[in-house]
């Protein structure tokens, strides 16, 4: 019997070099994002451009899903700011850098001018979470959390929605894999949150 299913592929970001003959600036890069916005753009460290295409339905649906766990939390604590996976931030390295959901203590970002908080903010966030989906190289998402660390992140939650797995990052700290957890929290960072995953597998 033969079925007509569709084949996931791996979907790897198509990476666009520009320098040295391209140099664009921190306002060219944000114009050139707001020019094209069916992609979601990152840069790297060295200034190459990384265009990727919209995630699936089925995956941002279970992203929304953490927005709106972390959201909660976020306005019953207060103590920091939140952000979706549309928000693109300036690391230390010079990468520009959106994950599907960050936090960064309030404090910190209020010390940003208003100005640059509505472009890239020049900021790395204490934590983020990226949602592998069924096309999504680990590798390079994993190479994205090492990022986030190396440049300020105190914790990062990369889940594996296709195994049913999730990597712990932290500074100074081998990673740590979970198999199926329920739930997951860090109550040294973000106390009282917890993570409900059966929303997310």
């Amino acid at each position: 019997m033969t079925t007509n299913l569709p084949v996931v592929t791996k979907i790897i970001p198509m990476v666009l070099q520009l320098q040295p003959a391209i140099a664009l600036t921190e306002d060219q890069f944000y114009e050139f994002c707001q020019l094209n916005p069916d992609f979601r753009i990152e840069r790297n460290a060295v200034g190459e451009l990384m265009i990727m295409p919209p995630t699936g339905s089925e995956t941002d649906r279970h992203n929304f899903d953490i927005i709106v766990q972390l959201g909660i939390w976020t306005k019953q604590d207060g103590t920091g700011v939140g952000f979706g996976s549309s928000g693109g931030f300036t690391l230390p390295n010079g990468a520009v850098r959106s994950p599907d959901a960050a936090w960064i203590k309030r404090d910190r970002w209020e010390t940003i001018p208003l100005e640059l908080r509505k472009k890239f903010a020049p900021i790395c966030p204490e934590f983020v979470i990226e949602l592998r989906s069924e096309s999504d190289n680990l590798q390079i998402l994993q190479d994205k959390m090492q990022e986030y660390i190396d440049n300020g992140t105190q914790l990062g939650w990369l889940i594996d929605r296709k195994q049913r797995q999730v990597f712990i990052y932290r500074p100074n700290i081998p990673i740590d894999k979970l198999d199926n957890p329920k739930t997951l929290y860090e109550e040294s960072l973000l106390p009282g949150f917890v993570l409900d995953l059966s929303q997310i597998w």
